[in-house]
C-alpha cells in the first residue's frame, strides 16, 4: 500500500496480467485516483485479457469492451448519455494501448478531442502490439526488434502527447508507474478538469521488452533517468516538467542511455550508429519540450 493512496481496490487480485506487467500497475493507480464513479471503455488490447472472461471480471467498475478503433468514439457516446441523464459525477475513462491509440484509434481520438468531449483518455504505452505477438506500432522506438521488425525498427517513436496538445485540449501529461505518486497526482488533477484530457503512460513490458519481470520498476526508472521518457504536464499551452524529470534539464545529470538499452533484450544488436540515433532523438525531444515552458 502506498501512503496517501485510497485502500479500496478497483482492480481485483487474481487478474490475468503477466508477471511484472506495469500496465496493470498503472491501471491500479489510475482507478485509485478516479474512484468508484468511473466507467471504463477498453478497446482490444492487453487489458481485454487482464480483466478476465465474461461473466467474471477483475474490474470492479462498469466496463465497456469495444472494437480496436473505437475507444474514443464509444466513450463519446457514454459521455453524451450521461449528460442527457444529468449525471455529472461519473468519470468516463478510455484506457487503450499504444496500438489502439497511435495507430488504429487515432482517428476517433482526434475527433473526440476536436469536439471537446468531456472524458479522460489514457494510453498505456508498452511500445508495440503486445497482446497479438509483439508487432511494431507507431509508438515503437527506433531500433526495437519486434516480430515485424526483426532487425530493428528504422523510424522514431510517434509523439502522441504533442499530437494531442496540438488539439488545444484542456490537459496533457505523461506518466510512468515507476513513479506512482506523479501518476496518481496527474490522474487526480485530470479528474477535476472538464473537457478532453489525455495522459500518456510508459508501461514497460517484460514479455515484449525481454527482461525479467522483477525488474519492471527499475526499467521504468532507467527510462526516466536516462531522459528517454520525460515526465511533464501541459495546461494552457505551457509545459511543466514533473517528478524526476525536473532535475534532468542538464544532459550531464542524466544516466547513460546505454544502461537503459542494455537492460532489455529488445535492443540487442544495436550498433553505435543506432545508439547515436537514439541519443539524437532524445536530445531533440528535450529541446522541443523545453521550448514550451
Amino acid at each position: 500500500m502506498i501512503l496517501g493512496f485510497p485502500e479500496e481496490e478497483l482492480l481485483l487480485p487474481g487478474n490475468s496480467s503477466c508477471a511484472g506487467c506495469s500496465g496493470v500497475l498503472a491501471l491500479r493507480y489510475t482507478l485509485k485516483a478516479l474512484g468508484k464513479r468511473t466507467i471504463i471503455v477498453v478497446p482490444a488490447c492487453c487489458t481485454s485479457v487482464i480483466q478476465g472472461l465474461y461473466p467474471n471480471s477483475a474490474l470492479d467498475i462498469p466496463t465497456l469492451n469495444i472494437a480496436f478503433a473505437s475507444a474514443a468514439a464509444a466513450a463519446s457516446g457514454v459521455e453524451a448519455a450521461l449528460e442527457a441523464r444529468g449525471v455529472e459525477d461519473v468519470t468516463v475513462l478510455s484506457w487503450a494501448g499504444d496500438g489502439g491509440t497511435a495507430d488504429i484509434g487515432i482517428q476517433a481520438l482526434s475527433g473526440a478531442a476536436e469536439r471537446g468531449t468531456n472524458f479522460l483518455y489514457i494510453c498505456y504505452d508498452n511500445e508495440a502490439y503486445m497482446n497479438t505477438g509483439v508487432q511494431r506500432s507507431g509508438a515503437t522506438p527506433y531500433g526495437m526488434r519486434t516480430t515485424t521488425t526483426p532487425t530493428g525498427k528504422r523510424e522514431n517513436k510517434k509523439d502522441l502527447p504533442m499530437i494531442m496538445a496540438a488539439h488545444d485540449i484542456e490537459y496533457v501529461a505523461t506518466a510512468c508507474p515507476s513513479y506512482p505518486k506523479d501518476l496518481y497526482d496527474k490522474v487526480t488533477k485530470a479528474k477535476q478538469i472538464k473537457g478532453t484530457r489525455y495522459i500518456h503512460m510508459m508501461t514497460p513490458c517484460p514479455t515484449g521488452w525481454l527482461y525479467d519481470g522483477s525488474q519492471t520498476i527499475e526499467i521504468g526508472r532507467k527510462a526516466v533517468m536516462s531522459g528517454v521518457w520525460i515526465l511533464f504536464e501541459i495546461q494552457n499551452g505551457r509545459l511543466q516538467l514533473t517528478s524526476a524529470s525536473k532535475n534532468l534539464i542538464d544532459p550531464s545529470k542524466r544516466t547513460p542511455i546505454e544502461d537503459y538499452l542494455a537492460s532489455q533484450g529488445r535492443f540487442e544488436g544495436l550498433t553505435k550508429k543506432d545508439v547515436d540515433e537514439l541519443k539524437k532523438w532524445v536530445d531533440h525531444q528535450w529541446n522541443k519540450y523545453l521550448r514550451l515552458r
